[in-house]
């Protein structure tokens, strides 16, 4: 049975803007976990306090989810649905919460040195969260979606870059890795890599069903 959404014919300014600005506050500090990764990647040193720090700046966006979801209870806002921002908040969570995933194998797995992919991929993934970060800071400025497309075809283009090149490297490891312990720690690492490029992918389809919505 297709699913009915509601559309309430309220428009609250001040409960909109502490959205977007909640929202805005998530997509930064997603950022801020992509950048935190690659310099760990880039510079691997320190690393037990690194993933330290980016286990912190996970828990600062499961706060922003949580601070998000509780005023949803709440507010109906318009042009954003109840629905919209739900989903758009727990893909941002989902992203944070991968680039986490990657540092905290890194620590666990006793990564010795980062592969080369893995510094083409976490580059990749960094340019995808400054896009959506772009992106989700004008979702509140009229007609924001002409200057986004370029963002929205490079994201898409980003997870395909990084499903080829994974999908090669995790080939790679199974046939000729001789350790097999580390074959099955970057096939961890890795596929934790592409789930990040996939909510990086699903934030840019939900940010344009909505411009599409309120076109």
């Amino acid at each position: 049975m297709k699913r009915l959404r509601i559309r309430w014919p309220v428009k609250l300014v001040p409960f909109e803007k502490k959205f977007f600005e909640m929202l805005n506050n998530s997509a930064e500090n997603v950022l801020t976990g992509a950048t935190a990764l690659r310099n760990l990647i880039q510079d691997y040193t320190a690393v037990e306090a690194k993933v330290a720090g980016i286990k912190g700046i996970e828990h600062k966006g499961d706060e922003i989810t949580h601070n998000i979801y509780q005023a949803i209870r709440d507010t109906f806002i318009h042009p954003l649905s109840p629905e919209d921002i739900q989903e758009l908040a727990s893909e941002l969570d989902n992203v944070l919460d991968a680039i986490e995933g990657i540092a905290s194998r890194l620590l666990n797995f006793r990564i010795e040195k980062p592969i080369p992919e893995c510094l083409t991929l976490i580059d990749l993934i960094h340019e995808a969260c400054q896009h959506i970060q772009i992106i989700v800071s004008q979702l509140q400025k009229p007609n924001h979606a002409e200057n986004l497309s370029a963002s929205h075809i490079r994201i898409n283009e980003i997870e395909n870059e990084v499903d080829q090149i994974t999908q090669q490297k995790i080939g790679q490891l199974i046939t000729e890795e001789e350790d097999w312990h580390l074959a099955i720690a970057w096939k961890e690492i890795l596929g934790r890599i592409e789930q990040a490029a996939d909510h990086c992918e699903n934030i840019s389809y939900l940010t344009l069903a909505v411009e599409v919505k309120n076109a």
